[in-house]
């Protein structure tokens, strides 16, 4: 089975899937938000006093102002792959995406409210994770509009990915390991502790080819108004990123791949 298209059926059923989205992360908060939040202070904390006086980054900043950027994207990726990956595995194990897929929705009104939520849920969790890491330290703010774009569009492409790998896995093993072996390495690979510029060429050039690191850089870039690589280049990688998982999903949305009742 698979999502109906709006000439087979009137109306549509995107707000209710939408909200079905938003009020599955939201009733479990202290699991969806609070708890990703705790982590990321955990982090800005041992991290910040173990390196503090061994690390210097940034010429004009701490290294806790250096790494709060950071840690606010990296918690905004994660959690945005998790609603949308978990929330659909969890309907294909349980066997009631069927009831998801009955209702007048169309691929891209269906794509749009499982990739929206996400964005929401992670936009959420790092704006709790700024608010508690300028407790103990303030990053400037350069430019507030490359924050908000690489936000948005980081938590969108990490919301395609975790629809992407909830439509191809068939039980939750599956979500686990490609978060475990996929986004964790890649996150924590992405210069979200450290700068490029502190490894040698070799591996300065291999982190080009991972996407997370524009998303880091790119948003990082909004605080502090330099970063490793342009903020251009990184806009135009996270955006082809993401234009591309939006054309895998439509695809296998339209062939109905492994949706099924």
């Amino acid at each position: 089975m698979k999502p109906q298209s709006r000439e087979n059926a009137g109306g549509s059923g995107f707000p209710m899937l939408f909200y079905k989205e938003l009020l599955r992360f939201w009733r479990v908060a202290a699991q969806t938000v609070t708890a990703p939040v705790l982590t990321a202070l955990l982090y800005l904390l041992i991290f910040s006093h173990v390196l503090e006086g061994h690390v210097r980054v940034h010429p004009d900043h701490s290294y806790a102002a250096f790494l709060a950027p950071g840690l606010v994207m990296m918690s905004m990726l994660q959690n945005a792959f998790a609603n949308s990956a978990s929330s659909l595995i969890q309907s294909k194990v349980t066997g009631n995406l069927v009831f998801v897929l009955l209702p007048p929705i169309t691929h891209v009104e269906f794509l749009g409210a499982y990739v929206l939520a996400a964005v929401v849920r992670g936009l959420t969790v790092g704006a709790g994770v700024l608010a508690v890491t300028l407790l103990f330290a303030v990053p400037p703010l350069a430019a507030p509009a490359w924050i908000v774009g690489f936000a948005v569009l980081g938590a969108a492409l990490m919301g395609a990915v975790g629809l992407l790998a909830g439509i191809w896995a068939e039980k939750f093993d599956h979500i686990a390991a490609f978060q475990n072996f996929f986004i964790l390495p890649a996150t924590f690979l992405s210069g979200v502790f450290y700068s490029i510029h502190s490894l040698p060429p070799f591996w300065q050039k291999v982190s080009h080819f991972n996407p997370f690191f524009f998303m880091i850089d790119g948003f990082r870039h909004g605080f502090f108004g330099q970063s490793d690589v342009s903020p251009w280049l990184s806009l135009g990688v996270v955006a082809g990123c993401l234009a591309l998982a939006v054309g895998t999903l439509l695809v296998m949305l339209e062939r109905g791949y492994k949706l099924r009742g």
